[in-house]
Formats: structure tokens, C-alpha cells, sequence
């Protein structure tokens, strides 16, 4: 079949490819520390199932140990090296019947048939808010009937496009869960650049219009609702030939590729 994505909200999507079904950075809370769910409901049941999760970096509304704790036993879980020692949960939850990978940028791993390759991320890959510099971010490329790009949180850098390599189709964050985006994120501008270097068939915002702190709702909203708008808007100038799919969260689309 041809390959599915569904966006569940925030950076958590369902990409599933030769029948293969990838989770990324699941995040199943109605309000993570100061953050709320402002749009949609949290993912779910049927968003727990996976063969596998893609875990971009050790931030906790990307590395969310209590989602994780939700996935069935036996779902291989693939996470920054160096993960399991800045983050203790992981270690619990890889004695209690998950599998936990480590990978660092170029290396791959196999699910069911279906490859995965870790690419670099320009973002902090720390747990914050304390910790040392312990294990890098990633996006990831699953590598099946076509080549979808999770990029995770990421900014711009040179020779992007060259280390992620060919894809079909990219899932970019557009903006982020407050009113100002800190170094090392892309907005919907700069996403758009991404796609035009990249130059994937069909594209997927994503990392927008979900969490947002208690209290700011008034303060510069248009950073929650806009960036899908504006990356459409920015794509079809820098990106003509790139199809963009607009989801709302749990709306899924199957884009067309030609491999």
C-alpha cells in the first residue's frame, strides 16, 4: 500500500509504510508541565500502535517517558545514544518489555523490512532543563515504499539536504508551543526554504497549533494558529512543485509518490 501519515498533533505522527506502522515523538497529554492541549483531543488508543517509535530528541514533549509507557509490549523504541542514561525512565521501561535502540546520525535499523537511517538535527539535544550536551538530535528517514523525512525539531543548516538525502515525503515543524521560537527551530519561512532544498514530492506540517502555555493565550496567538497557513503559502513560492497537506489533528493522507 502506499505510504500513510496521520498527524495526531504537536510532533507525533503515525507513518506507515509497507504495512509497517512508526510512531513519532508521542505525546498523549492533555498538559505537560506549564504547557495545555489547546486543539484536539489527545491521540487515541489506536495511535499507541506501532512496530515501532522514532524518538527525535530528549525534550520532554518530544521524549515523553508516561506516553511511552502506553505502547504495547514488544515495540521497539529508537532514541537518541546516549538516551537511556540522561533519561532513567527509558532504562525502566526497556526491564519492562519494550526495546529501546540507540542511534546516532548514519546509523540505520531494520523493521520488519522496513530501514530507517538517523540524520542530523541542528537543535539542542539536551534533556532540559538541566543536564549536560548527552545525546545529539535526530530527524529519521524511513526507508520503504518511499522516503518519508521526520525532521523532529530542527533549524536550517548547511548541507540539509545532503545529509537527509533523497525523500519523497517531509514531515517539517512549522512553529512551536510558545509565542517566541528559540534557536535551532524552523518557522514556517524557513521551513519552506527546507522543503525548496530538500524537494520532496508531498510535504506535512507539523509541530504547530497544539500546546501552548497557561496564561499566554493573548499573547502574539497568531504563533499558534498561522504557521500551516503561512508554510503554504511560503511553500507554493519557494517549493511550486511540492504538494503541502494541510491536516487537521487524526487526519491522515496518503501522498502520492513516484519511486
Amino acid at each position: 500500500m502506499p505510504v500513510e501519515v496521520t498527524w495526531w498533533g504537536h510532533a507525533t505522527c503515525t507513518v506507515e509504510d509497507s504495512g509497517v506502522r512508526f510512531l513519532t515523538d508521542p505525546l498523549f497529554a492533555r498538559r505537560l508541565a506549564h504547557l495545555r492541549r489547546r486543539r484536539g483531543a489527545p491521540p487515541p488508543p489506536e495511535a499507541t500502535r506501532a512496530e515501532a517509535v522514532l524518538v527525535s530528541h530528549l525534550h520532554a514533549d518530544h521524549l515523553h517517558v508516561p506516553s511511552l509507557a502506553r505502547l504495547a509490549p514488544g515495540t521497539r523504541i529508537v532514541v537518541p545514544r546516549g538516551a537511556p542514561a540522561a533519561v532513567p525512565g527509558l532504562r525502566r521501561l526497556d526491564g519492562n518489555g519494550l526495546r529501546v535502540t540507540e542511534v546516532e546520525p548514519g546509523d540505520t535499523v531494520t523493521v520488519e523490512g522496513v530501514t530507517v537511517r538517523a540524520v542530523p538535527a541542528a537543535h539542542d539535544g539536551r534533556r532540559l532543563p538541566v543536564g549536560p550536551h548527552r545525546s545529539p538530535a535526530l530527524g529519521y528517514v524511513v526507508e520503504g515504499e518511499a522516503r518519508t523525512y521526520f525532521a523532529g525539531d530542527t533549524g536550517l543548516f548547511d548541507g540539509m539536504a545532503e545529509a537527509v538525502g533523497p525523500v519523497d515525503v517531509a514531515l517539517l515543524p512549522v512553529g512551536g508551543w510558545g509565542p517566541y521560537l528559540g534557536h535551532g527551530h524552523l518557522d514556517a519561512g524557513r521551513a519552506a526554504e527546507a522543503l525548496a532544498a530538500l524537494s520532496p514530492a508531498a510535504a506535512v506540517p507539523v509541530h504547530y497549533g497544539t500546546y501552548w502555555p497557561i496564561g499566554l493565550d493573548g499573547v502574539r496567538p497568531h504563533e499558534f494558529h498561522a504557521p500551516g497557513d503561512e508554510f503554504v503559502r511560503h511553500a507554493a513560492r519557494l517549493a511550486p512543485k511540492v504538494v503541502v497537506h494541510l491536516l487537521g489533528h487524526g487526519e491522515r493522507v496518503r501522498p502520492e509518490v513516484a519511486r
